[in-house]
């Protein structure tokens, strides 16, 4: 594109915009819609799966809730479909992370994808064990019913607690490279740093039946819920998104 503009002597003079100042406007662009496209990735990720799991939980919390399901068995049935929004939503976010996480080490841009797949893939096995309610529940004055469908409850407790902790381990190097490229703050990455193992130790008392997970997933609910906002407003930071050192 060529502008003109008057000199200080009154003659008209052109100048164009050169390659590296357009290549440079177009990499701030896909910076920041990367960046905003990640953190509403976040956000609704854990919108969907938070509302999902309390609608079933509300339903699936009590002593005999089979006898129960059959007059709300929509609301268990929207609910988990809300959950299982979230494995594309997961998958989403570790594609989309992939190609700027690869420019600085694809062990870690892989690494952070196949936890991501792995996790869902475990929360989607406790989505399905949940929708084996709704026809479980036709059955719910016979003996062992209600057995069966407590286990398939612990069934999604368990699935959920181990694809947590896959998340977790994942996690921790994605935010071993953001801490070393500064593609964020430092220390945002130092509070996903403590946050996810932190979350790993949580799921793995949970599934050992000590139940203080909630708790201890306090440090790590801080790191995903700031850094969308983060990455909203601010973007990733721009020279490591193109794949330089940052000192």
């Amino acid at each position: 594109m060529i502008d003109t503009k008057l000199t200080t002597n009154g003659r008209v003079s052109t100048e164009s915009h050169t390659p590296a100042k357009a290549k440079s406007l177009d990499l701030a662009g896909s910076r920041m819609t990367y960046s905003r496209l990640i953190g509403a990735l976040f956000l609704v990720g854990f919108l969907t799966y938070g509302v999902g799991s309390g609608l079933v939980t509300s339903l699936v919390g009590g002593s005999n809730f089979l006898s129960t399901i059959a007059a709300s068995q929509t609301i268990l049935v929207i609910g988990a479909f809300l959950m299982f929004l979230n494995t594309g939503v997961d998958v989403a976010k570790g594609v989309l992370f992939f190609p700027i996480l690869e420019k600085h080490s694809k062990r870690t841009a892989l690494a952070y994808l196949a936890t991501m797949i792995v996790e869902v893939v475990l929360l989607s096995i406790g989505v399905l064990a949940l929708l084996l309610i709704v026809p479980l529940a036709k059955h719910a004055g016979e003996a062992g019913a209600q057995t069966l469908g407590a286990i398939l409850v612990q069934t999604n407790a368990t699935a959920y607690q181990m694809g947590e902790m896959t998340l977790g381990v994942g996690a921790v190097f994605l935010c071993l490279l953001l801490f070393r490229t500064q593609l964020i703050p430092r220390w945002l990455a130092i509070s996903g740093l403590i946050g996810y193992p932190v979350l790993v130790a949580g799921t793995i008392a949970e599934i050992f039946g000590l139940h203080i997970g909630l708790y201890l997933t306090i440090p790590g609910f801080f790191f995903e819920l700031v850094l969308p906002f983060w990455l909203f407003f601010k973007g990733f930071q721009p020279e490591a998104y193109q794949g330089q050192a940052t000192v």
